[in-house]
């Protein structure tokens, strides 16, 4: 069901993968995941991101954490979403872009979500994207049971409007938003002319967003299924429960 990725034509290019100018090594986790679950293979985190500006602080802030997420040991993506229609725009999403969003969302073992306030709120651009997210897709779920951090940029002073609106979000798609997430106020002041994050509190916590994410992914990876295992859904398709015990071989009807 997932594309091979020489399709994928809307990943953006990672630039200095290895290089964390911001980071103090020392005192970094570099398996943040070590002793929650299996590492192998690498978690697998998709990353969006709410603005198409030039200069858009959100992406900085999602190229900084996927830099995070590959030193921490995860395989990152990070979907352009330059072309992708709005909702409803094209008959039965039949357009490129959207399949390759849930491709990707298919794809990820977690996500982060990453969008600007804008007038109190997050950005259509972010929403979109998630609104082509459906919870049932061809047979399979591109959101439910997934790993999500949420994470804005601010032009003014600090908010969490956006971020309580992800979180609203993610709840809905039925994945498992961790409890840390990033604000970043006056993003304008935070990168170098490179784009690049400066040292600051800002950078520290989405350092620890990123260990966090990883640590969820990795502790719910091996559940992935019994987590959306539901008894409604068993009930309407004549699915009878099958009892732990009996398919491991055990006795007992528990």
């Amino acid at each position: 069901m997932i594309m091979a990725s020489p399709n994928f034509q809307r990943l953006r290019a990672l630039a200095d993968p290895d290089h964390l100018p911001a980071l103090r090594p020392e005192f970094a986790r570099t398996r943040p995941g070590l002793g929650f679950g299996p590492l192998d293979p690498a978690p697998r985190i998709l990353l969006l991101y709410g603005s198409l500006r030039e200069r858009s602080y959100s992406r900085l802030v999602v190229e900084e954490t996927a830099r995070l997420l590959q030193f921490f040991g995860c395989e990152t993506r990070i979907f352009d979403p330059s072309d992708l229609p709005l909702p409803d725009q094209v008959a039965d999403d039949d357009h490129p872009a959207v399949e390759e969003l849930r491709q990707h969302s298919l794809w990820s073992e977690g996500q982060v979500w990453c969008s600007p306030e804008r007038h109190g709120q997050i950005t259509g651009l972010m929403k979109a994207q998630v609104d082509h997210l459906p919870l049932a897709y061809k047979g399979l779920r591109p959101t439910q049971g997934r790993t999500l951090a949420v994470m804005q940029v601010s032009a003014g002073s600090q908010s969490f409007n956006s971020v309580n609106t992800l979180r609203i979000l993610g709840r809905w798609m039925r994945m498992i938003t961790i409890p840390n997430q990033s604000s970043v106020a006056k993003a304008y002041q935070e990168f170098d002319e490179a784009g690049r994050m400066l040292p600051s509190s800002y950078y520290d916590r989405i350092v620890d967003v990123a260990e966090e994410l990883v640590r969820f992914t990795v502790l719910t990876r091996g559940h992935a299924d019994q987590l959306v295992d539901r008894y409604s859904e068993r009930k309407d398709q004549n699915q009878p429960a099958v009892i732990p015990a009996q398919s491991a071989g055990l006795p007992g009807n528990r």
